[in-house]
């Protein structure tokens, strides 16, 4: 299979040079927008690219108010902040996801707790999300608190794995049931849809990433997602210092965050978001090739859920055995087609070894088993 696989990827990318596992695409007016930036002088977080960025997430996804942050982790943990995460606090979220996500919670002062991820999205599984909570939670009137410690259960974080949307209807109702907030990773997942509604707007709020390895980039840069435009006005408040409009006085009324984008990023972004459709739809193309190459041997290529339209980000393989995961990784890399496995499980990781988890069975079957494969946008297959 290492083989034929390596064969397939490079004539697909039509190259002998190494491919790796996600590169941007440049094909519009980037160099345009950013040159416009510079010869305005306001290269900062001052500057037209910022708003009209803001407004083009807006107009896609459809959520209330969008505010740019200077990267993903800095929007997520804006995110935390507006959903009245304090320290002490538990956060319940995913042992299968990027560290990023844990590192946010850790630096709001509140503890991560992980559950299960579900076989049908590879995110967090409203299942495993109930059964924790029964276990070690009682609603009082004022929210949720562990049973033994007293700390609230102030939000629970699904991850969009790979841009594949989580089992949301079910997820919420959990949350709702629980008094606990929802706050969406959505960072792999712009151009991903859950039911016609795009992931990041049905929780309290959302956090987009535009890393150099998404689906569009910024170069680094990140979004919230706000539910209603009065919280999106405290959200953009809260991330440019806390600081109150004056014409020369410096008065913050809270302890905000410098978390705001620069004019040079927005406007790479304002052009990449120009391509954004075309983008979505060679991914899905893309993915379309894989799962007909997969689709006769051990190796199951993973697909969108069924109620799910999934941007494709990362394209990913379930290995028949952890052998045969080891040797992919191995031969392929060494051809110069980059694989990689999943993330460890955040539990590994020694700050996070002590936080409480339920019983994560399926996620440490994906984490032994999964192996992603290249997949960025491909020429050959038009519209770029």
């Amino acid at each position: 299979m290492t083989k034929q696989l390596v064969s397939f990827v490079k004539d697909l990318y039509q190259t002998n040079e190494f491919i790796p596992l996600h590169a941007p695409t440049f094909s519009g007016n980037e160099q345009k927008y950013v040159s416009e930036t510079i010869s305005s002088t306001f290269v900062s977080s001052v500057g037209k690219f910022v708003d009209d960025f803001e407004t083009h997430i807006e107009n896609y996804t459809g959520t209330a108010k969008a505010v740019a942050t200077v990267n993903g982790t800095a929007a997520l943990h804006a995110a935390l902040y507006m959903a009245g995460v304090k320290a002490n606090d538990i956060v319940i979220t995913q042992a299968l996801t990027f560290v990023a996500t844990c590192n946010a919670v850790h630096h709001m002062g509140a503890q991560p707790a992980f559950v299960d991820v579900s076989p049908v999205s590879l995110g967090l599984c409203p299942k495993a999300l109930s059964v924790f909570l029964e276990q070690h939670a009682v609603l009082t009137e004022s929210g949720s608190i562990h049973k033994i410690t007293k700390q609230r259960f102030q939000a629970v974080v699904p991850m969009h794995t790979f841009g594949h949307p989580v089992e949301l209807d079910e997820l919420i109702k959990v949350c709702a049931d629980w008094k606990i907030a929802v706050v969406e990773d959505a960072a792999e997942s712009l151009g991903s849809f859950y039911k016609d509604k795009h992931t990041g707007t049905l929780g309290n709020f959302g956090a987009i990433s535009f890393n150099g390895n998404k689906i569009i980039t910024t170069g680094g840069g990140g979004m919230v997602l706000c539910k209603t435009l009065a919280s999106g006005q405290h959200t953009k408040h809260v991330t440019t210092t806390a600081k109150v409009p004056h014409p020369y006085e410096f008065f913050h009324d809270e302890a905000g965050f410098n978390y705001r984008m620069p004019n040079l990023n927005a406007a790479l972004g304002c052009a990449q978001m120009e391509n954004l459709v075309a983008f979505v739809d060679n991914k899905r193309h893309l993915a379309s090739l894989y799962s007909d190459f997969f689709k006769e041997s051990d190796f199951q290529f993973v697909t969108e859920p069924s109620y799910a339209k999934s941007n494709y980000w990362l394209n990913a393989i379930i290995c028949p055995n952890h052998n045969e995961r080891e040797k992919l990784l191995k031969q392929t890399n060494a051809e110069g087609v980059m694989t990689r496995p999943i993330w460890q499980l955040m539990h590994r990781l020694p700050m996070f070894e002590n936080a409480m988890r339920g019983d994560l069975s399926h996620s440490e079957f994906i984490e032994s088993h999964l192996v992603n494969i290249p997949s960025s946008p491909v020429k050959s297959l038009g519209k770029l």
